[in-house]
Formats: C-alpha cells, structure tokens, sequence
C-alpha cells in the first residue's frame, strides 16, 4: 500500500505544481479573450462578408427573375417549388 501511494505522490506534486496553474492561466485567459468580444480586424472582416453575402443575394435575385422570365417554369423543372 505505501509502494501505490509513494508512486502516485510524485505525479500528484508535478501535476499540481506545474501543469494545473499552466492549466489555470490558459484557461482564465481564454476567457478574457471571449469576453472582449471581437477585435478591429474581426469586425472588418466580418463587415466584408457581409456585404459580399448581400452582394450574392443579389446576384442569386437578379438570376432568378431572369430565369422566371426566359422559362417560367425552371423551378417546376428543379423541386424548386
């Protein structure tokens, strides 16, 4: 019984010394990161896919009104509707 408690107590002591504080910090940190919200460069990348996403959406429109107008019946055809 004290060979299993004398083999364990080392990696107790080197988990608690060194790794959980590592652990710990990282953690806390992460967190703060979170908590920040978005920095300058995130915003303005996520302000340029939106205007590429409504670029698209306008594209996507102007194909479907001139499909709705060459063949009238294009979504029938696809399960569109």
């Amino acid at each position: 019984m004290e060979d299993l408690i004398g083999l364990l107590v080392a990696p107790i002591i080197i988990f608690l010394v060194i790794v959980a504080p590592i652990w710990l910090i990282l953690h806390y940190r992460s967190k703060k990161q979170i908590s920040q919200g978005l920095t300058d460069e995130e915003y303005e990348q996520l302000n340029s896919l939106l205007h590429r996403a409504d670029k698209m959406a306008d594209r996507i429109d102007s194909l479907e009104r001139i499909l709705d107008a060459e063949s009238p019946d294009w979504r029938r055809k696809h399960g569109q509707e």
